[in-house]
């Protein structure tokens, strides 16, 4: 490739793809192009502010985009890998030398009768704006079922208590799962003041959805004006579409240095990405530190250096509680939850912490690529975590761990 720019094709402008896109433009001789279906920065972990009319949850591209990404907005429709190019919606195609695949992630098929047609998702900037406008043709005290345990529930939950509507939180299981036993508690009496009421176990799993009700396992009816679904995420199809492999989720199955199993001219990341069929938990903490080790494999490999791999390390997980009030929980490096936690104003700062935060990183790698480190944090690594899924493979087969390890 000497004597012209390396093209490097970014799909998806979320946290992990305008990471990746920034940090490219290390190298003047590499031209970066990020394709994106909207002409905004869609900042994801607001989108239950959005659906609460507090916040916009966009930023402008100007602010977080470096000013040589080329930025086009439009839809890939399918990867062309053996001819090094994609398809868009538009009917244009456009070629690469390396691809970089972070289409991110959205809402999941609920999988319960009715809950498409009369459950209304949250995972998607386009669905929580549509979301919005529902909640407010709704009175006040009209009752709100929130479906969900997991972070994007309760935020939601406690964001729409908050402004004094009516509001069930159905778990489908057990309250905040990722929380130690501490934090849930602390959460659960946060909800309780909000007047949440807060439906778990195995009873509180949702059989059907009508459109004025929620069935539950154990037979309650509950009465919904607006019923909201945060149960799951799943990711677009556009690799099976593309005959590359994926894992049963369908993120593109990649090693640990973030390249695609079937072509080491693509390369993976952000919710979309399973490295060694192991992904990380899905979230802003893993994206944008999956962002950057796939633009440095991208470097190294254009360098003809070896790329380094993928070195994850977690803090925890932080929800907000409506604006004045919530929760850090904090865990290992391996994103197991300790005992300690902050709650209170303190989390709800926390929170307010990591939301700004997460665009400054973007920022910074905008205007000086390269500054971003926290991918390489010391200490941070996955092979324990590939050994034991590994032994536990071999134990499942019948085979010994050392065998499989020398086979």
């Amino acid at each position: 490739m000497s004597g012209k720019s390396t093209e490097v094709l970014v799909i998806g402008g979320g946290y992990a793809g305008v990471m990746a896109a920034n940090r490219l433009t290390r190298r003047g001789d590499v031209a970066v192009t990020l394709v994106n279906p909207r002409p905004d920065f869609v900042h994801r972990i607001r989108l239950h502010q959005l659906a609460g009319g507090t916040d916009a949850a966009v930023v402008a591209y100007r602010e977080v985009l470096a000013e040589g990404v080329r930025l086009v907005v439009d839809s890939v429709t399918r990867i062309d890998a053996a001819g090094r190019a994609v398809e868009l919606a538009s009917g244009a195609r456009t070629g690469y030398d390396y691809l970089i695949y972070a289409v991110g992630s959205g809402s999941a098929d609920p999988g319960v009768p009715g809950a498409a047609e009369h459950a209304h998702p949250l995972a998607t900037f386009e669905e929580a704006r549509r979301l919005r406008p529902l909640l407010e043709a709704a009175s006040g005290q009209a009752p709100v079922v929130v479906v969900g345990g997991g972070p994007t529930g309760i935020e939601t939950a406690a964001e729409l208590a908050e402004e004094g509507r009516a509001v069930t939180l159905v778990c489908g299981g057990v309250l905040g799962p990722y929380l130690h036993a501490r934090g849930r508690r602390s959460v659960a009496g946060r909800l309780a003041a909000l007047g949440v009421t807060v439906l778990d176990g195995p009873g509180a799993r949702v059989t059907e959805v009508a459109a004025d009700a929620v069935h539950l396992a154990d037979g309650r009816e509950l009465t919904s004006r607006v019923t909201v679904w945060t149960a799951g995420f799943g990711v677009p199809d556009l690799a099976v579409r593309s005959g590359l492999r994926t894992d049963a989720l369908g993120r593109l199955l990649a090693d640990e240095t973030l390249t695609s199993v079937d072509d080491e001219r693509i390369v993976a990341a952000g919710d979309s990405a399973a490295p060694s069929g192991l992904p990380p938990r899905m979230s802003c903490q893993a994206a944008i530190p999956l962002g950057a080790r796939a633009a440095d494999t991208v470097l190294s490999r254009i360098a003809g250096e070896r790329p380094g791999t993928l070195r994850q390390a977690f803090a925890g997980q932080c929800i907000s509680l409506g604006r004045r009030d919530g929760i850090f929980q904090f865990a290992t490096k391996a994103d197991q939850a300790v005992w300690l936690h902050a709650d209170g104003r303190l989390g709800a700062k926390l929170k307010e912490l990591v939301c700004t935060g997460v665009v400054k990183h973007l920022a910074a790698e905008a205007h000086k690529p390269g500054a971003y480190k926290l991918h390489q944090v010391p200490g941070a690594t996955r092979q324990k975590l590939l050994d034991a899924r590994d032994a536990g493979d071999a134990r499942d087969a019948g085979v010994p761990a050392t065998a499989r390890q020398a086979a």
